[in-house]
């Protein structure tokens, strides 16, 4: 147990170390945190669904008739009716053939690429996806090309340059559609296109899209004017619609490769009736009040708004997700306990989870929020950033702040580093450092050799390095068998 207690130890020092915090009550606007009133601006419940009457009503009628657990998978004794006449509301509301369940976003990332892509063919991954996308790539055993962050150009590069083993292999890109720590948008024409150039299959994440834009809060597709282009669909139950689960929709043939291909599917018990019928409620919530999209889109704007009155760095977006870049993990934590003495509540987002030198607090607004609170967190989020000792102008969107001089932060950009440090990627890496970390991006035991390429020099962009991981474990993998 030693080397647990170091590795412990050393997340201290760090300032790394996370422990829970207990909220009592729903998750409404505002609750009691650790025994104290705050406003919550942390909360991925965008819409405010996950209290409301109907959608409680819905899972305890459902827990009457059905039962809290579903008893097994969806293959074997699992599959209820809840679970059809939830998959097909979400297909309808997608606009796509067929939908499927999963337990959580993080299964249906894993089982959709591990799926689709495997030994010798490619995943082409946005430098900044989700951590359940980066390990549904690794956990592929396909090689894997991670492209700079929104830079389509530089996907096109890599799909130019990157065809797998032999012209059978499959190639998928995959990307988020609204980015969860930056709250920017994926530019899906672009990477559509280029991919079917390519003969590229396309996996978009709408978990922090649906419910929150586009029309009728059908997420980032339907507002591109995109539906139906993408191969596969990744949404949850879990944010704008309060409950717990995820989906995948797609064409009806893809459906039923999922469900004999998706082992995340295959091997675990079916979603509990209770969440179904709650998520379910909260669909027919959104149908009938698209008005929630709104309310939640006015209050994101009256949240920038706000913070760039009280002078912090915030670009100017329309997604209800909002970060404030401090720098240094134990600033950021710094910020985030005088914001909850001044009675917000933003929890502060350190590495893995984001690069080292960006940690941050996520804001995030909700549709139950008010304006008046906006401001009111704004102003107290200003005064705890005082408190703190650091300046509101210092603090903002990655890329708007001011870096103090000396602080010697480098951006998590490869066009400017020597690495292309990939923080998701290694996030799984909880083992005790008690000899020097490696200088790599990738730890070598975990992910094997790390490949660097070079796009060429062009006059508009500089070489710049990005990763390819390629996994060498053997056939005996466990995720193989």
């Amino acid at each position: 147990m030693i080397e647990i207690e170091a590795r412990l130890q050393e997340l201290s020092e760090l300032g790394l170390r996370r422990r829970t915090r207990l909220v009592s009550g729903p998750q409404g606007p505002h609750v009691v945190i650790d025994g104290k009133p705050v406003l919550l601006l942390c909360s991925n419940n965008y819409l405010g669904l996950a209290d409301h009457p109907r959608v409680r009503q819905a899972a305890g009628e459902a827990a009457m008739r059905w039962g809290v657990g579903a008893g097994a998978s969806r293959l074997i004794s699992g599959t209820m009716t809840i679970h059809g006449r939830l998959e097909e509301h979400l297909a309808a509301f997608k606009r796509t053939e067929g939908c499927l369940l999963f337990g959580s976003g993080y299964l249906a990332n894993i089982g959709v690429i591990g799926a689709l892509a495997g030994r010798g063919d490619v995943v082409f991954s946005d430098q900044l996806n989700h951590a359940s996308i980066v390990d549904g790539c690794r956990l592929s055993r396909a090689e894997v090309v991670v492209y700079r962050h929104l830079d389509a150009e530089h996907l096109h590069w890599c799909l130019v340059h990157h065809n797998g083993r032999d012209r059978e292999a499959r190639r998928v890109v995959v990307t988020d559609s609204v980015f969860s720590m930056d709250g920017d948008v994926a530019p899906l024409s672009d990477i559509i296109e280029l991919a079917r150039a390519a003969g590229a299959r396309v996996v978009v994440d709408e978990a922090h899209a649906t419910g929150t834009i586009g029309p009728e809060g059908r997420g980032a597709l339907a507002d591109a004017g995109l539906e139906g282009e993408a191969d596969v669909l990744v949404g949850t139950l879990g944010k704008a619609l309060g409950s717990y689960g995820a989906y995948v929709c797609a064409e009806a043939e893809m459906i039923r490769y999922l469900i004999n291909a998706a082992r995340p599917f295959i091997f675990s018990t079916a979603p509990s009736p209770p969440a179904v019928a709650g998520a379910l409620a909260a669909l027919q919530l959104l149908a009938e009040r698209p008005h929630r999209v709104e309310r939640l889109q006015c209050n994101a704007r009256a949240l920038r708004s706000a913070l760039v009155d009280e002078g912090f760095a915030v670009a100017d977006r329309e997604t209800h997700i909002v970060p404030l870049v401090v720098g240094a993990a134990e600033d950021a934590m710094r910020v985030c306990m005088e914001a909850i003495e001044h009675g917000v509540f933003a929890q502060a987002i350190r590495p893995p989870t984001v690069a080292e030198g960006s940690s941050r607090l996520r804001l995030a607004a909700m549709a139950s929020h008010t304006v008046s609170d906006m401001r009111e967190a704004a102003s107290a989020l200003a005064s705890a950033a005082r408190a703190a000792g650091l300046q509101a102008h210092e603090i903002g969107s990655p890329g708007r702040r001011v870096v103090p001089a000396g602080a010697g932060e480098e951006p998590f950009d490869a066009e400017f580093g020597e690495q292309f440090a990939h923080a998701q990627i290694s996030a799984t890496d909880l083992r005790p450092r008690l000899r020097p970390a490696p200088s790599a991006v990738f730890d070598g035991e975990l992910d094997g050799e790390l490949d660097v390429a070079d796009p060429p020099r062009t006059a508009r962009q500089q070489a710049t390095p990005f990763d390819v991981e390629r996994d060498k474990r053997s056939e005996s993998d466990a995720w193989a068998a």
